[in-house]
């Protein structure tokens, strides 16, 4: 007591110096629970404490707790089927790093269902097992969050740290619909963590920045704050019309923080999903892309299923090209065939001919300030739902020429674009002549939004090149000459990609995608070996 009154004395003679205030540990701790009664799996638990700053809810020993303010209600989802007792730990924070505690223990009764098909691409018949797709442009990558498409980094094939390509992620099932996860890491045990969250696991490290590191991050050391799961549990479900992945108290191989993963494409051979996250060392928020392919995925199987040819064009037969098979789209269209194009069509053989077995379309300077070309379609001739398209094409070489092989929904005059869905098994801008594209179109994917691809493609314009599409009821994959598909696209019900489809092939000058015209272009011309339709 002597001390306190000489403290007191101290502080009041000096008029700087700021009185001290007690330090009071959290009391009157109250938890209450809801446990939802769908069998969801759903827990919220709201806990208040008199002096509390902050509460910390443990659903689940190792698992990273769920901080809220006194009264705020911290929400969780288990994601083991059955019933079972589960142990809730509460820790509410004072001034001072005090701190109070309860557990409590909570009765679930689960039963979390996966859709069927969803079940059957993401885990086979029971257990699959899916590693990097490092070989593509774009297997990993950040930007902005929320973003749906990647607009930032796309890390080239192979060029991310090797102790995450030698991860392997799988995903299983058993007869109680117990849905089971696993992180297999591979040499030392470790895997990438994004920079930015090392000091989440280990906070005596200093890492570089945007430098992410190999770290052991399931085996808890003498400075390792935190650990994941190896052997946990997965969930998947629709949010708003998404799907959404979680992988319980675990990751898919690369940590950054993610607690949950949108599914931007889901098919039983790809499998894409994007991670948004605030890093605790970042201000702006960040979206993670992963892309997976199953460890014993075999590019070169491809268009297996497609083995009877269905119908081609050789373009063996010199002059125009065969009226059977094909028609015109004539003049420049509205807004220049609303891509704001320069090029007025024909069906002049100065802009389309077949000779020495190839279909020429050739791009001409009018001599009056414009241009010709042609554009040549089998609308209301040869039109398709599903099978296997190969057109064996060289494209031009000139600066604001755009080529393209595509195909439009058989329905277009009646219910018009986006809506009849848009196939473009190739296209190449004016401006880049050393790489192609795939893409497709469809409500909500349309104009610049589309789901795209590019594949460097250096001999474009000097040699011929196969490209292909393989179109079913679940997926389109596009893959050039032999190559693994570089491109998948899933298909369902709801997209238009599963009714007929004609095939365009047209060769446009500047607009959205050919750009700026060189000035010294005078002409030139895509030319087509054949165009084949496997089903």
């Amino acid at each position: 007591m002597r001390y306190f009154l000489l403290l007191a004395f101290l502080v009041g003679c000096q008029e700087d110096i700021p009185s001290l205030s007690a330090v009071v540990v959290p009391s009157n701790l109250t938890i209450t629970t809801n446990v939802a009664s769908d069998q969801s799996g759903n827990v919220t638990v709201t806990a208040t404490a008199d002096d509390a700053l902050n509460i910390h809810v443990i659903f689940k020993q190792n698992a990273a707790p769920v901080v809220v303010s006194p009264g705020e209600p911290a929400s969780f989802r288990y994601t083991q089927s059955g019933q079972y007792s589960q142990l809730i730990t509460v820790v509410a924070f004072g001034a001072g790093g005090t701190a109070s505690s309860r557990s409590i223990t909570i009765d679930l009764d689960v039963k979390l269902l996966i859709d069927q098909d969803i079940l059957q691409k993401i885990a086979g018949d029971g257990t699959k097992r899916w590693v990097w797709n490092k070989e593509e442009t774009g297997h990993w990558g950040a930007d902005a969050a929320f973003n749906e498409t990647n607009n930032g980094f796309q890390a080239p094939p192979n060029s991310i740290n090797p102790c995450a390509y030698d991860d392997v992620l799988t995903f299983s099932y058993d007869a109680n619909d117990n849905y089971g996860y696993q992180l297999e890491t591979g040499a030392g045990d470790e895997t990438l963590v994004g920079w930015a969250d090392v000091n989440v696991f280990f906070p005596n490290a200093t890492p570089s920045q945007f430098v992410d590191e190999c770290r052991d991050i399931t085996s808890p050391n003498s400075t390792a704050v935190k650990t994941l799961d190896t052997d946990t549990s997965f969930l998947i479900y629709e949010e708003d019309g998404d799907l959404y992945l979680e992988v319980e108290n675990s990751t898919l191989s690369f940590w950054s923080g993610a607690t949950r993963y949108k599914i931007l494409e889901l098919t039983e051979d790809f499998l894409f999903v994007r991670g948004d996250h605030l890093p605790l060392l970042e201000t702006i928020e960040i979206a993670y892309y992963h892309q997976f392919r199953p460890e014993d995925y075999d590019p070169n199987a491809s268009g297996t299923q497609f083995e009877t040819l269905v119908w081609a064009d050789e373009f063996d037969v010199d002059g125009a090209p065969d009226p059977t098979n094909w028609t015109y789209d004539l003049g420049t269209g509205n807004n220049g065939w609303g891509n704001g194009e320069l090029q007025s069509y024909t069906s002049d053989p100065e802009n389309v001919v077949v000779e020495n077995g190839v279909l020429k379309i050739t791009a001409r300077d009018d001599g009056a300030g414009g241009y010709t070309s042609a554009r040549v379609k089998t609308e209301n001739l040869r039109e398709f739902t599903y099978g296997r398209v190969e057109v064996r094409a060289k494209l031009p070489s000139a600066t604001g020429t755009w080529p393209a092989i595509w195909a439009l929904g058989a329905n277009f005059e009646t219910v018009g674009w986006p809506t009849c869905g848009e196939i473009d098994i190739m296209e190449q801008t004016g401006a880049e002549k050393n790489t192609v594209l795939s893409t497709v179109h469809f409500p909500g994917n349309s104009g610049g939004g589309g789901i795209t691809d590019s594949t460097p493609l250096p001999t474009s314009t000097t040699e011929f090149h196969v490209y292909t599409v393989e179109w079913t009821a679940d997926e389109l994959k596009f893959w050039i000459d032999e190559e693994p598909v570089h491109h998948t696209v899933t298909n369902d019900p709801s997209r238009p990609f599963n009714d007929d489809f004609f095939f365009i092939m047209n060769v446009a000058m500047g607009g959205t995608l050919g750009g700026t015209v060189d000035p010294s272009f005078t002409a030139d011309t895509m030319e087509i070996d054949y165009i084949r339709v496997y089903q």
